[in-house]
């Protein structure tokens, strides 16, 4: 029941959180690996089965141990629930437990009903994982974490797109190029608007909205040519990505 078990699952399952984390500092690591590696069995736990009752009961499972959390009793043990609980307040226990809510979409294979509602999913997944790890670390405008947490989750998004058609899910309302596009720019406009308010983040929340170091590459991308993203072809090469997080990371420039 570790640190380094709950990394090892991030560095498996997501990679680019691993190495943003890594460039925090290592108290800091050790309250994200916890929160991201719930997060890989939030995200994953749809996907394990075909039986829409065994993925509901999967994520009914995380909930009770959020309920756990939140009432201050003993957490069940497991690699990932124990460390969560020792290091994620009760308070803050509602935030994750709307993220658990918003993945039953990812169970069925119904559609967004519309813009509104794909919105609140960004917002109730990548932004809610955001706000509690900024939360658990310190102080920020909210509003500014929550543009940055959108802009990360619709830009991990369009990269997920690939995968998701061919599961038979139907990740976006409309598939238009001037709709993507459209999309493309909402979140650019939020990361931009994050950004001209940089210098009100502190600390080492600074390290924490590392995070998304990528999405305005990838939301560029998708600017330029909204097909690419069917292709599986979003995002930079290792190395040149690996680079930029180094100058992110040196500058505190997320």
């Amino acid at each position: 029941m570790s640190v380094e078990a709950c990394a090892a699952i991030v560095e498996r399952c997501d990679p680019n959180r691993f190495l943003a984390t890594m460039a925090t500092p290592s108290h800091i690591r050790a309250i994200l690996f916890p929160l991201y590696a719930f997060n890989v069995e939030i995200v994953r736990a749809p996907w394990v089965t075909h039986e829409t009752e065994i993925a509901e009961i999967r994520l009914q499972w995380w909930r009770d141990v959020l309920a756990e959390i939140a009432n201050d009793q003993p957490v069940r043990r497991h690699e990932v629930a124990t460390s969560l609980a020792s290091v994620i307040s009760p308070k803050l226990v509602s935030e994750l437990d709307a993220l658990v809510l918003a993945r039953r979409w990812d169970i069925y294979r119904r559609p967004f009903p519309d813009q509104a509602a794909f919105h609140d999913y960004l917002n109730a997944t990548s932004g809610n994982l955001l706000w509690v790890a900024v939360q658990s670390i310190g102080e920020a405008d909210e509003r500014i974490v929550r543009d940055v947490g959108y802009s990360q989750g619709l830009a991990n998004w369009f990269c997920a797109i690939p995968e998701l058609d061919a599961r038979g899910r139907h990740p976006l309302v409309d598939r238009s190029p001037d709709a993507l596009r459209d999309l493309a720019q909402q979140g650019l406009d939020r990361l931009r608007r994050a950004r001209r308010l940089r210098t009100r983040i502190r600390g080492h929340v600074r390290s924490i909205l590392l995070a998304a170091w990528e999405s305005s590459t990838i939301l560029r991308q998708v600017m330029r040519n909204p097909r690419v993203m069917y292709h599986g072809h979003l995002g930079q090469s290792p190395a040149r990505k690996r680079l930029e997080l180094m100058l992110r990371s040196v500058t505190g420039r997320w």
